[in-house]
């Protein structure tokens, strides 16, 4: 069976619980090798509710007809968002000029 991009994911199920529940994602590139931006939460078991939105950017290997991951970056918190967003939205306005 070939995996296809639009069914990789980082949802993740533990003990019947989304412990890692994806809320979104943007195909970044494709081909052989992948890249895919997520935003998800992860389940907080003592507050027994979802935590606050995170972002992870993945890049994917396909070999065999499969997609394997092969780095990670995680985005460790909404400032840290803004931030990179920032810092390209600097770099594309320099660039156009």
């Amino acid at each position: 069976m070939t995996e296809r991009i639009e069914d990789l994911t980082v949802s993740y199920t533990e003990d019947g619980i989304e412990t890692t529940k994806e809320l979104d994602k943007v195909i970044l590139s494709k081909g052989s090798w992948t890249t895919i931006l997520f935003r998800y939460q992860d389940w907080d078991r003592a507050k027994a509710e979802y935590g606050p939105e995170r972002y992870t950017i993945r890049r994917y290997q396909k070999r065999s007809g499969e997609y394997r991951q092969q780095s990670k970056f995680n985005i460790s918190s909404r400032a840290q968002a803004q931030a990179l967003v920032a810092a390209l939205q600097g770099w594309m306005d320099v660039s156009e000029d």
